[in-house]
């Protein structure tokens, strides 16, 4: 069962990297700026490092599934629904890192109509999903926890910088 928890959680971000990553680079060649104070540094070590502790944890813990593995997938699954809805809303927008290109204006579609940061809550729901799913009574809390505050700190940055942006 870890096998195929890892596999459904590594599969998706490898593909989230390089959709990214391909965005990122055209963002920044249509002369997108990035704020200095980003934490994406700590973001792109502690947002894996999250899955892998409550791998590990679900492991050592011999999770078998129930009822806590079923809502925690549940949650996962819904939690990415969020935040595939927000990555096709932003585009070729989206990346992990905060580019504002020029001429940008906050975007009020899809999720973003009700909700300001769709992806980040879609990201929480995901974390808080896998340490159902693992039984991470210690690494759960920890990685949800820790994560949303490094997560509140990059909205602060991505607010800023899209109130500043260059027109």
């Amino acid at each position: 069962m870890i096998v195929a928890a890892f596999l459904i959680i590594c599969i998706p971000m490898l593909a989230e990297t390089a959709l990214a990553g391909r965005h990122d680079r055209a963002l920044r060649a249509a002369g997108a700026f990035e704020p200095p104070d980003d934490p994406f540094a700590i973001m792109r070590v502690t947002y894996p490092a999250s899955f892998i502790a409550m791998l590990w944890e679900g492991a050592w813990r011999s999770v078998q599934p129930g009822a806590l593995v079923t809502a925690g997938v549940v949650v996962f699954v819904l939690a990415k629904a969020l935040k595939y809805w927000a990555i096709a809303t932003l585009g070729p927008r989206w990346t992990f890192r905060v580019l504002v290109p020029p001429h940008s204006a906050l975007t009020r579609l899809g999720p973003y109509r009700w909700l300001s940061h769709p992806n980040y809550i879609g990201v929480a729901g995901e974390l808080l999903g896998v340490a159902l799913a693992m039984h991470a009574a210690i690494s759960g809390p920890i990685a949800v926890v820790g994560f949303s505050l490094v997560m509140w700190r990059r909205i602060q940055v991505e607010e800023r910088a899209l109130a500043g942006a260059p027109e």
